[in-house]
């Protein structure tokens, strides 16, 4: 597909537009838990190895023999120990947690990543970007469907540039995948932040009032009496939003409110595995101190955990 970040903010556009009056918008950005299961390693470790390997992957495991769960366990910690010093620590497993969450995200970048390096050098520069997003659009400066496309241009060029680093207007692959998903990428926050500002605030003063916070989230439509989610979120800006009781939000709180410091899940499990696995207490683990305790990282037939599942290539 030639057009596919494109037709998805078209898609988001529409379902905006036609969502029901009493249906929620949600803004805010929340890490996804690490997995759907208790984390009680008194019944199970599911959920460690949801959150080690990511759910699917998990269910994968549990298909293999345990001598074949454990040689690819010995695979993967090769792939978790970055700087390839025979050590993991407890930062390189926090940065492995966090990449099987994520990996629907980097399937994404890889499929849109086909269709924008134009000249396959190993870059996309704004100009393949704009011409597979926006070419046939540019030749119609007033399409008929009402879209402001060339504003959509500049906001990604304008997010563009911030993920390219470097400035030279070719974006590598963590570059593109910051400017996909800037959520993502701490020094992406504050284009998220003004993106969102700039979607709710509709005087265009550079803040947000509480009539404005409400109506991103609710078309009253006629309707005399609001929902109960409704009021509750009025007292929210009140109350928590609007910290410095101006009625309205500013950058910083609108960053507070879209970007909250969740608790880290991911660096919690991280430390919980090193703590139950580092025999000799040095803080780190071994290939061998995670394979002896290959039972709290990955399954296997033995568990009788999962259900069958095609197995994955990747590992």
């Amino acid at each position: 597909m030639r057009f596919p970040r494109l037709l998805l903010c078209l898609g988001v556009w529409a379902l905006c537009g036609s969502a029901k009056p009493t249906e929620r918008k949600e803004r805010v950005v929340r890490e996804a838990p690490l997995s759907a299961r208790e984390h009680d390693d008194a019944q199970s470790f599911d959920y460690d190895h949801d959150a080690f390997l990511g759910a699917d992957e998990a269910k994968s495991f549990d298909q293999l023999t345990p001598e074949e769960s454990k040689e690819r366990l010995g695979k993967i910690v090769g792939k978790i120990d970055e700087d390839g010093d025979g050590f993991v620590t407890v930062e390189e497993l926090k940065a492995w947690i966090k990449f099987a969450q994520k990996r629907w995200i980097y399937e994404d970048v890889e499929r849109q990543w086909k269709g924008h390096d134009l000249n396959e050098d190993g870059l996309v520069s704004w100009e393949e970007y704009k011409n597979a997003t926006y070419g046939y659009i540019l030749d119609d400066p007033d399409p008929d469907d009402g879209f402001n496309y060339k504003q959509m241009m500049v906001r990604d060029e304008r997010r563009f540039k911030m993920a390219d680093k470097d400035g030279d207007l070719a974006a590598t692959k963590e570059e593109f995948t910051a400017f996909l998903h800037p959520e993502e990428y701490d020094y992406m926050k504050d284009i998220v932040v003004q993106e969102t500002m700039e979607d709710i605030d509709k005087n265009g003063d550079g803040f947000i009032d509480l009539e404005e916070y409400i109506g991103d989230m609710y078309s009253q439509d006629g309707d005399a009496d609001e929902p109960e989610w409704v009021k509750t979120e009025r007292e929210q800006f009140v109350e928590f939003r609007d910290k410095n009781r101006d009625g309205k939000m500013d950058k910083e709180e609108t960053k507070d409110w879209i970007l909250p410091s969740d608790y880290d899940h991911a660096e919690a499990e991280a430390r919980h595995l090193v703590y139950e696995s580092d025999q000799d207490k040095d803080g780190k683990l071994t290939r061998e101190e995670i394979v002896d305790k290959s039972d709290l990282f990955v399954g296997s037939q033995a568990t009788d955990f999962g259900e069958a599942l095609v197995r994955h290539d990747e590992f």
